[in-house]
């Protein structure tokens, strides 16, 4: 089925906030909030026709080189069948104003879901609100877990899952009442793996593919203030995944890893591959650290997602 490319920008200044605009009411899904850009003419890369829509409709000039790759979303409406290629648009010059008479504004990213959006813009809205670097937290050795912690907030990493299967009820408890706190002074998302029921302490719940596999519906006990993620292995479980509600999800192992000497890596390829099935913000783990994350980026991943990597 041929769909309707469009170019759209997630347009940030520098105090963090994301631009919207108002849809027309005579064009479909009028009257609904979305994010700046439009339709991909023909002979036109994405890039090049999001730096012309963002001048045309914002006065706002961008270097197309400058954009980076956030997301892409195939949607099919009742009526329409769109692919919109979303980038990260940090760098530009001027200042936004109306050119077409539209309504706009600029709102923290954790407002965006107090706003009405077309269907197609709900992963943009969560991609919109991840940092691209998701550090894991893990328990292997608990008398470190305060040391790797506070080296994970000292690196300005904003997402964090912690990875608690060692420790006993008590032991968790007291390490998320003083964990917990801490994260919030840097600023930081707190997601605890699905084994652990503490979700009053945290931001969501991190599952595991095989509890993934194991629900049919996103769990009630998280409302929409909560985050909801996933560990994946192939499409299946991406399918799955995006199915029952996940806002995100990491997927693995990319690279070849020490920990895993017997899985064989995806690889780039087909991680790209796999990423394009599915409406979701991708992080990719396994072997790699920050040094990768320009690479993940360019092959679709939200980011990179990483235990050691962040606390050498």
């Amino acid at each position: 089925m041929k769909r309707l490319q469009v170019a759209v920008g997630v347009v940030k200044n520098t105090q963090g906030q994301v631009l919207i605009s108002l849809r027309d009411e005579a064009l479909h899904q009028g009257g609904l909030w979305e994010f700046p850009g439009g339709k991909i003419e023909s002979g036109e890369s994405p890039e090049h026709a999001l730096v012309r829509e963002l001048k045309e409709e914002l006065g706002l000039n961008v270097n197309p080189n400058l954009v980076l790759p956030l997301i892409t979303v195939k949607h099919q409406y009742s009526d329409l069948a769109v692919q919109l290629n979303v980038f990260l648009v940090e760098d530009y010059l001027g200042e936004a104003i109306s050119c077409e008479g539209q309504a706009f504004k600029w709102v923290e990213p954790t407002d965006l879901k107090n706003h009405q959006f077309p269907e197609a813009n709900q992963p943009i809205i969560a991609a919109s609100c991840l940092p691209t670097l998701y550090a894991i937290l893990d328990d292997a050795d608990n008398t470190l877990l305060d040391v790797n912690l506070k080296k994970i907030l000292s690196r300005g990493i904003k997402l964090i899952q912690l990875r608690l299967k060692t420790l006993s009820t008590e032991e968790i408890a007291q390490f998320l009442e003083y964990a917990y706190p801490l994260c919030k002074d840097y600023g930081a998302i707190v997601l605890i793996n699905a084994a652990v029921n503490y979700s009053k302490f945290v931001d969501g719940v991190h599952l595991s593919s095989q509890q993934l596999m194991s629900i049919s519906k996103r769990p009630d006990v998280l409302d929409h203030t909560k985050w909801l993620a996933a560990s994946c292995h192939n499409l299946e479980e991406l399918r799955h995944a995006q199915l029952v509600g996940v806002d995100f999800v990491v997927l693995a192992p990319v690279l070849f890893t020490q920990s895993h000497p017997e899985t064989t890596p995806l690889g780039w390829e087909q991680f790209t591959d796999l990423v394009a099935h599915i409406n979701l913000p991708v992080y990719a783990l396994g072997g790699l650290s920050e040094r990768e994350l320009a690479t993940a980026r360019q092959y679709g991943a939200q980011g990179i997602s990483a235990i050691r990597a962040f606390i050498s």
